[in-house]
């Protein structure tokens, strides 16, 4: 990855790490927590691929089972946000323009519904059984619920800044002088154009000696 996409990714996944800690888990919502960081992850992915996303993912997730209050093992977390990113960056559109809303709303159902799910089954693995006591079902419907309402003021913003800290102004102001160059160069790799501009100038001359000659012509006869 570009220094400027690990620097906004760092950046976006930090700042989001933060809001959730510090606002989204102390509003004690029923059933699960806004998941910020996965809404984050999702919108880089999308712009970056699966490659990208993947890596994304799992710093963003790592992070997370740093991050105080965290009560389970770490890299837990990671291990999920790693594949999730890695499954949404395989829907990256491939002129990098989404056609409309329905398809990132639809990656953000999914991506909540299967975090929930692998979160559990790896937790399930590790002998963490606490997803059993709170309801697996009202887990999975309310981070759905929450994460779908919450994409709208995230996922897009999170995309356009993305596109626009990888574009490369210097190759695009090249790629644009080429465009516009390349017409005269390809005619002047012909000849045509040359050829014409020199038939030109050669007849001008033509025109100009036979009225300079008749001029004197006029002179004498007078």
């Amino acid at each position: 990855m570009r220094f400027n996409r690990m620097l906004l990714s760092t950046t976006l996944v930090i700042v989001a790490l933060v809001v959730q800690v510090s606002i989204l888990a102390r509003l004690h919502l029923p059933g699960a927590v806004p998941d910020l960081v996965l809404l984050t992850v999702l919108g880089l992915a999308l712009v970056y691929g699966h490659v990208g996303g993947a890596f994304i993912g799992f710093g963003a997730g790592l992070l997370a089972d740093l991050a105080p209050p965290a009560d389970h093992a770490a890299g837990r977390y990671a291990l999920v946000l790693c594949v999730i990113g890695y499954l949404a960056g395989l829907v990256k559109p491939d002129n990098g323009q989404l056609r409309s809303a329905t398809g990132p709303m639809a990656v953000v159902v999914a991506a909540a519904v299967g975090t929930t799910l692998l979160y559990a089954g790896v937790g399930a693995l590790v002998g963490d059984t606490a997803a059993r006591h709170v309801g697996l079902p009202s887990l999975l419907f309310t981070a759905a619920l929450y994460d779908l309402l919450l994409a709208p003021f995230v996922v897009p913003g999170i995309i356009a800044l993305a596109r626009r800290a990888d574009r490369d102004p210097l190759a695009e102001t090249a790629s644009a002088k080429a465009a516009d160059v390349s017409p005269g160069w390809l005619s002047a790799g012909t000849g045509l154009r040359i050829g014409g501009q020199r038939g030109g100038l050669r007849m001008k001359a033509v025109r100009a000696r036979m009225a300079r000659a008749g001029r004197i012509k006029g002179v004498k006869r007078l």
